[in-house]
């Protein structure tokens, strides 16, 4: 109400619209800047590590516990990579992969499929 008064007096309606509609010109250039930002962020998140399979694994049936692990790290279009450790007597052996579209150009061993395809399922 004290927009509309000034000392008791009615303001000048057309001032107030114009301020008024200044205002919500300054809004809409913030929500636009708010909508681009968001769009941004969504775009960026696709290209994150959204999916995580985790495998544990004995690969030597002598050897005691699930020491060894594939993990599969995964964006939104399933690609990314896994790792593999493998725990052996004598060290520990560690590789790499590269995952596109949730496949390999190297050959994968069944522990790291397990690991793509949970990572896969992983995210609804």
């Amino acid at each position: 109400m004290e927009e509309i008064l000034e000392s008791g007096k009615v303001k000048d309606f057309k001032a107030l619209f114009l301020k008024q509609k200044e205002k919500n010109n300054e809004f809409e250039g913030q929500i636009k800047n708010a909508f681009s930002k968001i769009k941004e962020l969504e775009n960026i998140s696709k290209r994150t590590i959204q999916k995580i399979g985790i495998v544990r694994f004995n690969p030597f049936n002598e050897m005691g516990g699930n020491q060894s692990f594939v993990i599969a790290l995964l964006d939104d279009k399933n690609n990314g990579f896994v790792i593999s450790s493998l725990f052996v007597k004598d060290g520990n052996r560690v590789y790499a992969k590269n995952i596109k579209q949730g496949k390999s150009d190297h050959l994968l061993s069944k522990e790291e499929v397990e690991a793509i395809n949970r990572a896969i399922s992983s995210k609804q």
